[in-house]
């Protein structure tokens, strides 16, 4: 049963931060509305440059949870002097972070984009966006730096109200560089590349602004981390990066594995999948909502309270998408319709998108899960199981079945329903064993 008190409580929490999330799923269909504008050729490489930009991004975003699961302890112990330290430490390892990546992957990003493109325009579109996403990975740092802070002290609204802008002023700045409006020069997909990376510096000025005002009787940018506070948001930052990081690459392996089933394929589970990182969401901003929640309970040092709230958001977030899938099971042909207008791709995608339909609320335990423990400071496990499932179990599995064996893309689809069953049980077991309880911060 939901209980209304504490339903409220977390909605409260969650609410602003889905809406922020939202508004980062809208501009980035407007910005590929922008660059289709200029032929498929361009599309496909700003795609595939964001792709990869995801990967180069994943070791660093990391850093929020790191952030947010400390601030969450600091404010259940009502360390008020001390609530920004875990921020300023978040700050200064996304400095560290961000240059080595940079290097790194720009001396990489011609001839990964050689490999990964279907031929040379679209990777040198791919290459020229990819290179001026690099530009910003120190800003997506210092974002999710932020956004912890704020989401731990319970202030989601200031994430919203920051993200809102940010993708306000990522339309406005890559509208004026693809196109050369405004007198600026006309760069196509490599000026919605720098358009993005001008938005999010944009952000976290914002966002120094605001915390600078609020925060600095917390300690922002006045206290100075110790080699504790360093150490213990490495331990949640690092492994949740590495599994972000083979999250991002083994989506990649997923639509290799499906390109080699056929074209058809890819186009549909492209469909799909942008549909089930939409209706995640939801579980997303609870999840988060989660991690602060039981990182303050357990700042309190009480786990029982701690252990009800990973149960009652998942309660919360199985209910809602349970309601949000229900149009994939009842009209799946009309939803397909909306993206696919060829009837044998919609034929196609029938099976695979009722599936998914099924399948999303275990996406939802698991997301859960995975935040309500990153916020008790288990990275660690989180890391351990997710990764082995999808990259032990799942992605064999879907090779053998989908180009191996001739399944196609409804046995993939139904291996990955299998991979969420077995990853939303394996964390489900994890909260409760309850060894996070004992986890120091």
């Amino acid at each position: 049963m939901l209980n209304l008190s504490r339903s409220r409580r977390i909605l409260a929490l969650a609410l602003p931060i889905m809406a922020a999330m939202a508004s980062q799923s809208l501009m980035n269909l407007v910005d590929a509305a922008m660059v289709g504008s200029l032929g498929g050729e361009a599309l496909a490489g700003v795609g595939l440059g964001g792709y990869a930009s995801f990967i180069a991004i994943s070791m660093v975003i990391g850093l929020g949870a790191g952030v947010q699961a400390m601030v969450a302890r600091r404010k259940g112990e009502r360390d008020r002097a001390n609530y920004a330290v875990p921020l300023n430490a978040g700050l200064v390892l996304g400095l560290a972070f961000a240059i080595p990546i940079s290097v790194i992957f720009a001396l990489a990003s011609a001839p990964m984009m050689a490999f990964l493109a279907p031929t040379a325009g679209v990777a040198e579109v791919g290459s020229d966006y990819f290179d001026m996403r690099l530009l910003s990975v120190w800003a997506v740092a210092m974002n999710f730096s932020y956004r912890g802070y704020w989401n731990g002290i319970n202030r989601s609204g200031v994430y919203m109200r920051t993200l809102v802008i940010t993708h306000v002023a990522n339309v406005i700045f890559s509208y004026g560089l693809i196109f050369g409006a405004w007198g600026l020069p006309a760069l196509g997909g490599a000026g919605a590349g720098l358009g993005t990376s001008l938005a999010l510096y944009l952000g976290s000025a914002l966002y120094l602004l605001q915390t600078w005002r609020a925060a600095r009787e917390h300690g922002f940018l006045r206290a100075r981390p110790s080699r504790a506070t360093l150490r213990n948001i490495l331990r949640i930052s690092l492994p949740n990066g590495v599994q972000q990081f083979f999250f991002a690459t083994g989506l990649t392996v997923l639509f290799w594995i499906i390109g080699r089933v056929g074209a058809d394929e890819v186009a549909v589970a492209h469909i799909l999948i942008t549909l089930i990182l939409f209706l995640i969401l939801p579980a997303i901003g609870l999840g988060l909502s989660a991690a602060s929640l039981v990182g303050q309970a357990l700042g309190r040092r009480d786990a029982d309270d701690a252990y009800r709230w990973g149960w009652d958001v998942t309660r919360l977030a199985v209910s809602l998408l349970f309601v949000l899938a229900l149009p994939m099971w009842l009209v799946p042909d009309l939803i397909l319709g909306l993206f696919l207008k060829q009837p044998a791709l919609v034929e196609l995608g029938r099976a695979p998108l009722m599936i998914t339909g099924l399948a999303i609320c275990l996406d939802g335990v698991a997301i859960i899960f995975t935040q309500a423990l990153l916020g008790a400071g288990a990275a660690r496990s989180v890391m351990v199981v997710t990764l082995a499932v999808q990259w032990f179990f799942f992605l064999p599995l879907a090779y053998i079945i989908g180009p191996v064996l001739g399944y196609g893309l409804l046995g993939i689809w139904l291996a990955q329903a299998f991979q969420r069953l077995i990853t939303s049980l394996l964390l489900s077991g994890l909260w409760i064993k309850r060894g996070w309880a004992h986890i120091e911060l």
